[in-house]
């Protein structure tokens, strides 16, 4: 009996040395990406907070308070950056997510046709964000563009489009809404989970196309939507390549994005505490839309159990 008890007392302590054993190399293996975390991201986010309280430059730093963020609602150029990303995200997003649901629903069904054509849809959003595609927008658009070479058919005079306060903008949101690809796999992966019994049920019942779209296919694809809004808005309050590569953010600032006026007073202007306090501003301003966002999506996001339960 003794011996059976020393075996049990054993055995509970090998896990013991086990899980510490284990416990170290989970960390070891973490090791890397903790390095990073904190060496890349939390101490360059702390230092820009104390940079946004200070007069920064290459030469000195000199604290000055909250001088930074009372002079920021005076800059001219501030509030138009903060009107002209705000327009952009109010227009990029809506077009983008709808184009993406709309190509989702003609591509969900499984087949190897279907799996080809997802892919070329796919295709423009790993290239989309790059430097070239930007300089070929820049080009299919410009004074000898295709663009214009295709107006000249119908004999429509051209015109340097991006350079045009009154469409910069605009030409700008139709390159963005062309990269739908990742949020149409992701609405893909939504529409793969509807059950198919609804859809046969409201058939037998009459229910047309619109009506099903309305009713069954939007509900329970909600929570992808949010999920979809929430990335799409936040990353469209970052945009920067498209407006320096193709505009420089002319003309007349029209498409002088927050993140390119941020770029422009850090590393033009050298004005490294003004730059961390607009920084910091934008991350508010998104802070607060993605909280707006969360709390009207009571109203209008629905999840299974809940269906289930008759909300």
């Amino acid at each position: 009996m003794i011996a059976f008890m020393q075996q049990i007392a054993i055995i509970k302590k090998k896990p013991t040395g086990n899980r510490s054993r284990q416990t170290v190399a989970a960390y070891l293996f973490l090791l890397p990406w903790l390095v990073g975390f904190f060496g890349y991201t939390c101490w360059p986010f702390i230092h820009s907070f104390y940079l946004s309280l200070t007069q920064s430059t290459l030469s000195e730093t000199v604290f000055i308070g909250l001088d930074n963020y009372v002079n920021m609602f005076s800059d001219g150029r501030f509030l138009k950056s903060l009107e002209v990303t705000t327009k952009y995200v109010f227009l990029s997003v809506p077009l983008k997510l709808a184009m993406a649901l709309f190509v989702a629903m003609l591509l969900y069904r499984s087949s190897f046709s279907m799996t080809v054509y997802r892919t070329l849809f796919y295709l423009p959003s790993l290239i989309g964000g790059s430097i070239a595609v930007a300089v070929m927008w820049r080009q299919i658009f410009g004074i000898d563009g295709l663009w214009n070479s295709l107006l000249a058919l119908f004999g429509i005079p051209g015109k340097a489009w991006l350079g045009q306060p009154d469409y910069a903008l605009y030409l700008l949101v139709l390159l963005v809404v062309w990269q739908f690809g990742s949020s149409m796999v992701i609405f893909l992966a939504g529409l793969k989970n509807v059950p198919a019994d609804m859809y046969e049920a409201a058939m037998i019942d009459g229910a047309g196309a619109v009506k099903r779209f309305l009713r069954i296919t939007l509900p329970l694809i909600s929570p992808i939507i949010l999920f979809n809004l929430i990335l799409q808005t936040i990353g469209s309050f970052q945009v920067f390549t498209q407006g320096y590569v193709i505009t420089k953010g002319g003309p007349m600032d029209e498409t002088l994005f927050a993140v390119l006026y941020i770029y422009e007073l850090a590393f033009k202007q050298q004005k490294m505490g003004y730059a961390s306090a607009i920084s910091w501003m934008l991350l508010v301003v998104i802070a607060v839309v993605t909280a707006v966002l969360f709390f009207t999506s009571k109203r209008w996001v629905y999840y299974e159990n809940e269906i289930q339960r008759g909300r």
